[in-house]
């Protein structure tokens, strides 16, 4: 098995347990069961949005979605974004206790944060923890350059 990996935002270390697999969208799953996987935010998207203070879906479970198709929206003290689905299949269920209150997603992301659950039978689009580091690295001047510009515009 892979050990857990740390990527270095600055000052800020984002962990990346090895039990999970990691999508582009910045979003870990872990497989409850055969074919079922649940999601939650990495902790490199937590640190990048900040606080999460509004979270709605635009599906409802039970509902058959497409990879990056449009489930959700989220308000952070950052900006208002989208959520897309990190693969195709069915969307089975939302952790509920987040729609009321989605502070666990800020402080338990890994664990009583996870969003949803989504039953599929393609989950080759996910990443193994090394490669979802190297795809942070690689990206992670284009990231620091976008922070940067949306400081400079507020």
């Amino acid at each position: 098995m892979s050990e857990s990996m740390t990527f270095h935002m600055g000052k800020y270390a984002a962990l990346l347990p090895a039990d999970r697999r990691y999508t582009r969208n910045h979003m870990w799953a872990v497989s409850t069961s055969p074919g079922l996987w649940r999601f939650g935010f990495t902790s490199y998207a937590l640190r990048l949005m900040q606080d999460v203070y509004f979270l709605s879906w635009s599906v409802d479970p039970g509902d058959a979605v497409k990879r990056m198709q449009e489930i959700g929206h989220i308000e952070t003290s950052k900006a208002e974004s989208d959520l897309f689905a990190p693969l195709t299949g069915t969307l089975l269920r939302f952790n509920e206790a987040l729609l009321q209150d989605p502070s666990a997603i800020n402080v338990s992301g890994y664990d009583a944060g996870w969003l949803f659950e989504l039953q599929t039978n393609d989950d080759s689009p996910l990443l193994s923890v090394q490669d979802y580091h190297q795809f942070l690295s690689d990206n992670w001047e284009n990231t620091q350059r976008m922070i940067k510009g949306k400081i400079n515009e507020d």
